[in-house]
């Protein structure tokens, strides 16, 4: 793909200052850089390397147009015109070719839109609607049933189980795997009974779901994920939870079964979630957290120990083991030193 800054500037409805001719075809790094590339600015701590770049182009904002040495690019927010650049150029390839491989396995009643492609290996169980121009990489399984949106694509190797509901424009990664069983047993004297998952999935339209990560399905209900939520790789999302509109949720975190997440969160990676508690819209919790229990404000929450020498952490852990003994202690003063004031 190439592009004329001209071109760039009216999809970006970017600023232009330079030649409309100059063509890019490469999005790049600021420092490393060369002709042919386009990159951006939106650390001021880079803004030295806009004397130096070897880049075609630079996006940039107002304020820092003075000091770009070659064409740039004005637009609000360069991170933002760095994204919608880079989609422009995207070299990717589609997860499977166009139309079906001959050995894919498609059952005889599935729907199939426009433009749809099936990979090598596939199987497309009965009753399944596939909506246009939906990519379905090799070796993946939909279940009976399911129904993926318009553009939606899977990488290889994806799994959806039975009455997987999927929106338009969603990516899914390699090796993802959703609608399976929640973790959900009954106890009988010792012996465990399996509560039969009866619930589907929902997902929206919009929705990016990273490689090996795994979203049970419900015990009853559907387990819900909004509109424009991101979720990063290896992530467990257990049965019955709920994830709101435009949240993004990166690697390793892990939900326990009915936790409600609200809108435009942003969980940070190896966090973990109480099962059955609520966070309400617009709350960050900073990497590996533990949340125990419902957050009601919005806001910054945090918690863990930062890492340290093995010398300062052990005096912390040797000190926390104590932590009981010292309350009694300083109760115990308080109590004295309210004595002696009466």
């Amino acid at each position: 793909m190439v592009v004329t800054l001209g071109q760039l500037a009216a999809q970006l409805g970017a600023e232009l200052h330079g030649d409309a001719n100059v063509e890019v075809s490469r999005v790049a790094n600021l420092e490393t850089a060369q002709p042919g590339e386009i990159s951006f600015l939106s650390d001021s701590k880079y803004r030295t390397f806009l004397e130096t770049t070897g880049a075609s182009a630079v996006l940039v904002k107002a304020a820092d147009l003075a000091a770009c040495r070659t064409n740039a690019l004005v637009v609000a927010d360069p991170y933002v015109g760095f994204a919608r650049t880079a989609q422009l150029l995207d070299t990717t390839p589609a997860p499977a070719s166009a139309g079906i491989h001959p050995s894919a396995v498609v059952a005889d009643d599935v729907v199939l839109g426009q433009n749809v492609a099936i990979g090598a290996n596939s199987v497309i169980e009965s009753g399944v609607v596939l909506g246009d121009g939906v990519v379905i990489g090799a070796g993946c399984f939909v279940g009976k049933a399911s129904r993926i949106g318009d553009r939606s694509r899977l990488w290889a190797n994806v799994t959806l189980y039975h009455n997987v509901r999927m929106g338009t424009d969603c990516l899914v990664q390699s090796g993802a795997v959703i609608g399976s069983d929640g973790f959900g047993y009954a106890n009988q004297r010792g012996e465990w009974v399996k509560i039969p998952q009866l619930g589907g999935v929902s997902i929206g339209n919009r929705v990016e779901i990273g490689a090996s990560t795994t979203i049970d399905r419900g015990a009853i209900d559907d387990t819900l994920i909004a509109d424009n939520v991101i979720i990063d790789n290896q992530c467990q999302i257990a049965h019955n939870v709920e994830i709101g509109y435009g949240t993004a949720i990166a690697g390793a975190t892990v939900m326990a079964g009915s936790t409600k997440i609200g809108k435009y969160c942003i969980i940070g990676g190896a966090s973990v979630f109480n099962g059955h508690i609520q966070v309400c819209d617009q709350v960050t919790i900073t990497g590996m957290a533990m949340v125990m229990r419902s957050i009601t404000e919005p806001g910054l929450y945090s918690s863990g120990i930062p890492a340290q020498s093995n010398k300062e952490w052990r005096k912390v852990a040797a000190r926390v083991m104590h932590i009981d003994d010292m309350h009694k202690r300083l109760a115990k003063l308080e109590r004295l030193l309210q004595e002696r004031e009466q």
